[in-house]
């Protein structure tokens, strides 16, 4: 049972977890100290939306699969 509508699509989420591993990866090579580990979590927290199909934001504006939510 889900708790949640998945409300982006298939491209989207693999468009999403590739630019957040991709963002916290290229952190730790550009950026040290808190800096890298505030925009990796960023990063990861990207990733997990595109993981999971769900995206609070896009929820908030309206966007869902299919047409209008």
């Amino acid at each position: 049972m889900t708790f949640y509508r998945k409300n982006i699509g298939g491209l989207h989420q693999a468009v999403r977890i590739a630019l957040g591993v991709a963002v916290a990866v290229a952190t730790f090579v550009y950026l040290t100290g808190a800096a890298a580990w505030l925009v990796a979590l960023g990063g990861a927290g990207f990733a997990l939306t595109g993981l999971v199909g769900y995206c609070p934001m896009c929820a908030m504006a309206g966007i869902g699969r299919g047409g209008a939510s």
